[in-house]
Parts: C-alpha cells; sequence; structure tokens
C-alpha cells in the first residue's frame, strides 16, 4: 500500500487557491494557511491544535447528551441572548390554525415535524423508523420526477428549479397533518441482508433497504416520481462551513477527472433566493443549500408548514391537487404581518445554528488513534474528506473568521455508485451524487442521538458498515478498508470514533 505522502495526487496539492483566489487574505496570512492546511505526512503525533475541531469555537464542554448543543466557545456574552432566544424557537412546538396562541398558530396542514428539534433531537444526527421508534420524524422522503421536455431541462440549467415535485404529493411526502386531514402516506421500509466477507475471513452483514409507500391518502404518485430517503444531519459547525471560502472549496474540483485518480468531485451551483446570485452550495445531503439561512427557511416551510420572509408557503407544501389542504386556515396574522414566522424568528433560529459549536476531539495523540489516522490516509480517504481549512478572515461572524478547522470534507458532490444511488437528481447532483458530508463530531453519535446509523438514510449501523456501503469514487479506499488486517481496520475504526 502507497504511502501517505504518495498519494498526494496532482488535484489535492492544489487544494489551496492562488494569492488572488483568497483576496482577503494578506501575503502573510496566505503564507501562514498554505503552511497550516498542508496535508500532514507525520502520523507520529498529532498535529497542532488538531483536537480544536472548531478552532477557537470549539467547546470542551463534558462529553454528554447535550455536547452537541453548545454555543460557540468564543460567542460574546452579549449574543447569548440571541442565541438563547433562537434555542426556543428551534425547540418551539407549532400548533394548527386557527388557536388562541397566535403567535405559535400556522402548522401544516401537512407537515412531518412539529418543531426544528423534533428531526434534530438535542441537535444530532436523526434516525430511520424502526424498533423502539416507530415514526418517521427525523426521516423523510424527498419526492422528484425527471424533467419532461426541453424547457423543464432548461429551467434546471438556469437554476431557476432544482427538480420537479410530485404533481400530487409535492417535494416531500408528509406523514402527518392538522386534525380534519389526511396525512399523505407512510414510509415503508424492509431490509435485505447482505454478506461481506473481509480480509482474514471476518463476516460483515449490510443492510440492503428497499423503499416504498403506505397508507397513501391522495391517490397514486406520478409513476416518475423518485423517493429520496433522507435522516437529518446533525447541526454542529454550520457556521464554520459557511465561512470557509468558496475558493477552497472550488480548488479541490475535478470534474472531468483530468489527473486520474478516479475521483472527481462536482462544485454544486445553486441559486441563492435572498441575493437571486448562483453561488456554491453546501447544505444537505446532495448540498442544494448555499445558505444556513435559506436551509432553515426551507425546513420551516416544507417540515412543519410555516411561511417566514425567507420562503412564503403558508400552506407548506400542499399542491393544488389537495384542494382540501388549501382550504384550511394559515397562521398568518394581517397585524404582525404576511407570514406565519415573521422577523426576528428565522434570523434567531439561523443565528442559533450558525453559533452551535463543535466539540474537541478525544484521544487524538493516542497511538491507537494515530495509526488509524494513518491507515485513513493511506486508504485515500481524503481525497473527499478533506480535513482541515482555515476561513475566511472577513466572515460575516467575527468569531468563525480566520479560524483553522478540521471538518473532514470536501463539501463537493460525488459519484458513491450504485449501492448508495436514490435515483433523484437535485440541481446539477445527479441521482449517484452525494456531497462528502463532514466527519466531525460523527463519534458522539451514539452519546448524542443514542444510535450510531450512519449515510443519508441510516442504513449503515456502524463506522464499518458505512465505509463498506462506499462505492462509485469512493471504491478504492473502501475496497483498501476491507483489504486491510483486523487490528488495522480496529484502528480506522478508532481514529474516526476519536472525531
Amino acid at each position: 500500500m502507497a504511502d501517505a505522502a504518495s498519494r498526494e495526487s496532482p488535484r489535492r496539492s492544489n487544494q489551496i487557491p492562488s494569492r488572488s483566489e483568497r483576496d482577503e487574505l494578506s501575503n502573510d496570512d496566505l503564507d501562514r494557511v498554505l503552511k497550516v492546511t498542508r496535508p500532514t505526512t507525520d502520523f507520529s503525533k498529532a498535529e497542532q491544535f488538531e483536537a480544536m475541531s472548531g478552532g477557537a469555537t470549539t467547546t470542551i464542554a463534558s462529553i454528554d447528551e447535550k455536547v452537541f448543543s453548545q454555543l460557540l466557545a468564543n460567542l460574546p456574552f452579549e449574543a447569548e441572548q440571541n442565541f438563547k432566544l433562537g434555542k426556543a424557537l428551534f425547540e418551539k412546538l407549532w400548533v394548527s390554525s386557527p388557536s388562541s396562541t397566535q403567535a405559535s398558530d400556522g402548522l401544516g396542514p401537512l407537515y412531518n415535524a412539529r418543531a426544528c428539534a423534533s428531526c434534530h433531537p438535542r441537535d444530532g444526527r436523526g434516525r430511520p423508523p424502526e424498533g423502539a421508534v416507530a415514526d418517521a420524524t427525523s426521516m423523510f422522503y424527498r419526492l422528484a420526477r425527471p424533467p419532461r421536455d426541453a424547457a423543464e431541462r432548461q429551467m434546471i440549467a438556469a437554476h431557476e428549479v432544482l427538480n420537479f415535485p410530485d404533481p400530487v404529493y409535492g417535494a416531500q411526502m408528509q406523514d402527518s397533518a392538522v386534525p380534519g386531514l389526511a396525512a399523505e402516506g407512510r414510509i415503508v421500509i424492509t431490509y435485505e441482508e447482505v454478506p461481506v466477507t473481509l480480509s482474514g475471513g471476518e463476516p460483515v452483514t449490510l443492510r440492503k433497504p428497499h423503499y416504498a409507500v403506505a397508507d397513501l391518502g391522495y391517490g397514486a404518485m406520478d409513476p416518475e416520481t423518485t423517493l429520496s430517503p433522507r435522516v437529518a444531519p446533525a447541526m454542529i459547525g454550520l457556521g464554520l462551513v459557511e465561512a470557509i471560502h468558496e475558493a477552497d472549496i472550488l480548488a479541490n474540483a475535478d470534474p472531468d477527472d483530468r489527473n486520474g485518480d478516479g475521483i472527481s468531485g462536482r462544485a454544486a451551483l445553486v441559486r441563492d433566493r435572498q441575493s437571486g446570485a448562483v453561488t456554491l452550495g453546501r447544505f444537505g445531503w446532495k448540498a442544494q443549500s448555499p445558505t444556513v439561512l435559506q436551509q432553515a427557511a426551507d425546513a420551516f416551510a416544507i417540515d412543519i408548514g410555516i411561511s417566514t420572509p425567507g420562503l412564503d408557503l403558508s400552506h407548506g407544501d400542499c399542491t393544488a391537487a389537495q384542494a382540501a389542504c388549501l382550504r384550511l386556515p394559515t397562521g398568518v396574522q394581517p397585524r404582525v404581518g404576511p407570514v406565519e414566522a415573521p422577523d426576528p424568528v428565522l434570523g434567531l433560529v439561523t443565528f442559533y445554528s450558525v453559533s452551535l459549536a463543535v466539540p474537541a476531539r478525544r484521544k487524538a495523540s493516542f497511538p491507537e488513534t494515530l495509526k488509524g489516522k494513518r491507515l485513513f490516509y493511506e486508504a485515500g480517504c481524503p481525497a473527499c474528506h478533506t480535513p482541515k481549512y482555515v476561513t475566511r478572515r472577513d466572515a460575516a461572524h467575527t468569531e468563525v473568521a480566520f479560524q483553522l478547522i478540521w471538518p473532514y470534507s470536501d463539501f463537493l458532490l460525488h459519484d458513491m455508485g450504485e449501492g448508495l444511488a436514490d435515483g433523484q437528481p437535485v440541481g446539477i447532483a445527479n441521482g449517484r451524487e452525494w456531497r462528502t458530508p463532514p466527519l466531525w463530531g460523527i463519534g458522539l453519535t451514539r452519546t448524542v442521538s443514542g444510535h450510531t446509523f450512519l449515510l443519508h438514510d441510516g442504513r449503515a449501523r456502524n463506522f464499518a458498515e458505512a465505509v463498506l456501503w462506499h462505492g462509485g469514487e469512493a471504491e478504492m479506499a473502501r475496497n483498501a478498508f476491507a483489504a486491510m488486517s483486523g487490528d488495522d481496520r480496529k484502528a480506522l475504526l478508532t481514529f474516526l470514533e476519536s472525531l
């Protein structure tokens, strides 16, 4: 197996943009950035500041179920009030209209959750509905059909839409509804056991999911509509991700695989509704959202059915075919504005979201962790899971500006193979592509969320299964993991547990 230094491909060596691309930096600053973000070749000890995954924003709070709900360590005292107000709104339960609690009505009429925190319990990762957790609150189906003609294809090419919703059920299947209205349907998952044998004869069983819907309340879906299951991701580090310079992400893209390493990586370009500009998408499983604010507005409207200044859909995801839904009252109060959650609700929830801290690493300098880190590099994992960045010096929030951070993601779209394909295009992302998810905090999934279900649909029950599901551009890394000795695989998993 090649060592880490020899695996540094031309694409990786060019990951830091030129001086003109990081024009917010002085020459001295850029030299420091080039030095500190260069991939390491020394695995005998932890890198300087490696344990502080979020730089000066990193929380060193006690490791318990609330560790993902901590504010940025350097957040000024005067900003804590807005953080706490945002947290209260994030956890707020909305009710159907009309209600005596007029500041809280407007739910649905069709919806998946009554609060942001319902999908992101304790700001952590969601899970598929199974076992003791029978509901689908933290998992849902995105619905879309392909474009049908040249005009629709042009709308996607011009970034006017990401895709086309089901004509009856809309962009997302809603498994809940207000009183007097039928829910749209229910997620049905069956699993096929797939045996895999690793080097040394170690047996592993993967769960291959099969997805369907039951109890459809409004007739059949369009036969071309695809179901894309998604679990809610953890909320930590969003403000830091937003502060990464676009040039640092774009520099990793190699859509035509010009260096021949088998790894492409494409930047998702999407429309920012606030500015109207086409910009880099970096949030969501398909990198479909350019900003935390837009992601939050979409969640309010589609997941909960609450209109905000960021997306004015007072009837949520109700379609023209759902007349009974459209006839129901909304929570719009003329005395407070044209939407159900007027300013500053969206702004406070967004502030809370961008101010959630990443926890410090555990055991970053332990010999077994360092061995696993070396194996992670040798397997080629950093080709997509880019370890570190230095955020913009001119970031909108000074707390996240010019920080050395360790998200372990390139935030690009990659073909992950047929095994993980959902068949659903989103913007430029095709049905086999997913954004590389950041790995920081992943070792605390059980602590925060009470489970270890991983990947976009929670099919993987642990780290090993998640790695073994990698295909497409990640096939070589997956095969390297499968070919390791049992002790080496254990060390690599120890490294992931430390993140």
